[in-house]
C-alpha cells in the first residue's frame, strides 16, 4: 500500500505529465509502474469514473486515493493531480490571450488536440488487448463508440441504453468460463 505521500507525488506526476490525455498516464502509472492496481482495478475504476458526474480523471482519482488512504486519500489524490496543472494553466490561458489568433498557435493547438485524440485511443486499444473482452463486451464497446462519437448520442443515454447489455455479457462471460 503506498503512503499518502506517495500518494500525493503520484498523483502530481500524473497530473503534471498527463496534458490532454490524463487517464493514459495514469493507468501507465498506476498498473505498469507503481503496480498499486491491476489492468482489471483499472479500467472498473475509470469506467465507474466515467459514468459518474464530472471529469472522470478526477472521479478516478478520488476511487483510488480512498481506497488506499479513506477521505484523505482522496484529497490528496485529487489535489495533487489538478494543483500543478492549474498553476500552468492559468499562465497558458494569459499567454492565449495575448497570442491565440497567431495563426501558427492555432496551428499548435490542433496538432495537440490531434496528438490528444490519438492517445485516447491508444490507451483504448491497449487496455482491450490486456483485457481481452469477449466479443459480446467487445461489440458493447463498438456501440458506444458509434453511438457517441458518430451519431453523437449524450453519454448518459449511451450509458443507461448500454450498461444493461454489457452487465449480460459479462456475466454470460464469466458463467461461460
Amino acid at each position: 500500500m503506498p503512503t499518502r505521500t506517495d500518494l500525493f507525488l503520484t498523483y502530481g506526476k500524473i497530473g503534471l505529465i498527463g496534458f490532454g490525455g490524463i487517464n493514459a498516464w495514469a493507468r501507465r502509472v498506476l498498473v505498469e509502474e507503481k503496480r498499486w492496481l491491476t489492468e482489471q482495478e483499472y479500467a472498473e475504476t475509470l469506467g465507474l469514473g466515467q459514468v459518474l458526474p464530472g471529469p472522470n480523471a478526477l472521479n478516478a482519482a478520488i476511487m483510488v486515493g480512498d481506497r488506499f488512504h479513506g477521505a484523505i486519500g482522496a484529497l490528496l489524490a485529487s489535489c495533487s493531480m489538478f494543483g500543478g496543472p492549474l498553476i500552468i494553466l492559468m499562465g497558458l490561458a494569459v499567454l492565449y490571450d495575448s497570442y491565440g489568433e497567431v495563426p501558427l498557435v492555432k496551428a499548435v493547438l490542433a496538432g495537440v488536440a490531434a496528438a490528444a485524440a490519438g492517445m485516447v485511443l491508444g490507451t483504448a486499444v491497449k487496455m482491450a488487448q490486456k483485457l481481452k473482452p469477449t466479443l459480446a463486451l467487445l461489440a458493447v464497446g463498438l456501440c458506444a463508440l458509434a453511438a457517441a462519437g458518430f451519431f453523437r448520442v449524450p453519454l448518459p443515454m449511451v450509458v443507461l441504453g448500454l450498461a444493461p447489455f454489457g452487465i449480460l455479457a459479462s456475466w454470460y462471460g464469466a458463467r461461460s468460463k
